[in-house]
């Protein structure tokens, strides 16, 4: 069973947060090994201390091929995301990492490490809802693969 893991810089504030990704983390359980690792955000005051911080923290958790989400990252559709997943399986990765850095962005470090910048979209969104954007596709993406009618 593939092992997902998703590591994201700040934690679930709002309770519709976390039941949202209960929720989705619920549904993986059949189709993954899923955990999710929460870094917390760090507070100093210039940006490039900040991002370096929090990306000491970040690195240790890279495990398997990472997906580091960025806006400089490619755009894929849900079938991309699918067939990518599914071709990596095929191709022997047993893990597979996904990183959502704070709003402050993420540390070229850890960009470095990444196998593939992906890029969800050019809006703006807030890291908590794109934590349940995140596991909503990666579960949409095991649904495609599986031939189940969740992907319409």
């Amino acid at each position: 069973m593939l092992s997902v893991n998703v590591v994201v810089v700040g934690n679930l504030k709002e309770k519709f947060w976390r039941e949202a990704c209960d929720e989705f983390s619920k549904r993986l359980c059949r189709f993954c090994k899923l955990k999710i690792t929460e870094i917390s955000e760090s507070t100093f005051s210039g940006i490039n201390q900040t991002l370096s911080a929090e990306a000491k923290n970040i690195l240790p958790k890279l495990c398997g091929y990472v997906f580091v989400l960025a806006l400089e990252g490619k755009m894929l559709t849900s079938m991309e995301l699918s067939e990518k997943m599914d071709k990596l399986a095929l191709g022997g990765v047993s893990e597979i990492t996904f990183v959502i850095g704070s709003s402050n962005g993420l540390d070229s470090s850890v960009l470095a490490k990444a196998d593939f910048l992906l890029c969800f979209s050019k809006f703006t969104f807030p890291h908590q809802l794109m934590r349940v954007i995140l596991l909503e596709q990666i579960y949409r993406a095991f649904t495609i693969s599986a031939k189940m009618p969740y992907h319409k």
